[in-house]
C-alpha cells in the first residue's frame, strides 16, 4: 500500500501548482466551501492514480489546489464511504495521500443526524470525541511502520487546541456552535427510532456515516485533526420525520455560508 501511496503522491506533486499544507474533507452539502478557494488546479477522481471514484449525489469527485486565506490546501470536493462497497483502505487512501503530499493538518466536515435533544436542524457541531459502530477499523491487518504505530493511542482524536481557535472564531462571528460526540455507523440505511435511541444512549450526540475512519488514518501518522458535523436532521425522540438524502444536502447547504467562514478564518491558525 506504501507505494501505491507514494505513486499517487508523486503523481500530483508533479501536477499540480503548490504543496499544500492543510487537507480539507468535504462531506454531504458542504462543497460549496470550494467557492472560498483561490484555485490553481483541480483534477476529477477518475484522472488520478489509483484514486476511487464518489458514486453519491452530492459528492463532486474532484481533487482541488489553492489558497484558502493565503494558505495552500488541498480539498476533497466528494468524499468515499463504506458503504459505497470501498474496503477501509481505499476510503482512508486519500488522507494517506495528501500526508505524503505535506500536510501538517486535516479538517474534516459532515452532514449529520442530531440525537442530543438540545440540537436543532442547521446546529454547527464541532466534533472532540467519536464512537466507531462501523464494525470495521481502517487499521486492522498488518501495519507498515512508516505509516504509524501497531496500536495507536486515541485519547485526544481531534485536537484540542484546534477547537479552541475555532470556537474563538465562531464567537467573534457571533455563529453559535455546538461541541459533541460523534457516532458513525456503516450506512446507507438511516437509524431507526430504537437505533438513534441507542446511539444516544451510548453517549453520541449526532450520528452518521463517515469521518471516523479517515480521522483514525490520520491520526495514525501523526496528523492532527478538526471535524465538525451540520446537524441535517433529527433523532430525537417526537421529532423524527421521514428523511431523504436531498433533505440532508438542502439542511446541510443552508448552513454552509457560516461553517465556510469559520474554517477560512481557522485555516492560517493551523
Amino acid at each position: 500500500m506504501l507505494e501505491t501511496i507514494k505513486e499517487t503522491a508523486t503523481h500530483l506533486k508533479l501536477a499540480a501548482a503548490l504543496e499544500p499544507k492543510v487537507g480539507i474533507i468535504l462531506g454531504s452539502g458542504l462543497a460549496g466551501l470550494t467557492k472560498e478557494i483561490d484555485i490553481k488546479d483541480s483534477f476529477p477522481y477518475t484522472e488520478i492514480p489509483n484514486f476511487p471514484v464518489s458514486t453519491v449525489d452530492g459528492h463532486h469527485g474532484e481533487l482541488i489546489f489553492g489558497y484558502l486565506n493565503e494558505i495552500p490546501v488541498v480539498a476533497m470536493k466528494g468524499r468515499f464511504h463504506y458503504y459505497e462497497g470501498y474496503s477501509m483502505d481505499q476510503l482512508t487512501f486519500p488522507i494517506r495521500v495528501m500526508k505524503q503530499m505535506g500536510i501538517q493538518s486535516l479538517i474534516l466536515s459532515n452532514a449529520a443526524g442530531g440525537v442530543n435533544p438540545d440540537f436543532q436542524i442547521g446546529d454547527i457541531m464541532f466534533i472532540y470525541d467519536h464512537i466507531n459502530l462501523m464494525g470495521d477499523n481502517p487499521l486492522i491487518g498488518l501495519n507498515n511502520n512508516e505509516l504509524g504505530p501497531r496500536f495507536l493511542d486515541m485519547s485526544e482524536p481531534y485536537d484540542r487546541s484546534i477547537i479552541e481557535k475555532a470556537q474563538l472564531i465562531a464567537g467573534k462571528m457571533n455563529i453559535p456552535v455546538k461541541k459533541g460526540i460523534y457516532a458513525a455507523v456503516s450506512g446507507p440505511t438511516y437509524e431507526t427510532p430504537a437505533e438513534y435511541t441507542y446511539i444516544r444512549t451510548i453517549g453520541a450526540d449526532a450520528v452518521g456515516m463517515s469521518t471516523i475512519p479517515e480521522v483514525i488514518a490520520a491520526r495514525h501518522m501523526d496528523l492532527p485533526c478538526f471535524a465538525v458535523s451540520i446537524i441535517s436532521d433529527l433523532g430525537v425522540q417526537g421529532k423524527i420525520v421521514e428523511i431523504s438524502h436531498e433533505d440532508v444536502l438542502e439542511a446541510a447547504s443552508a448552513v454552509e455560508p457560516k461553517l465556510a467562514g469559520i474554517i477560512k478564518e481557522l485555516v492560517p491558525q493551523l
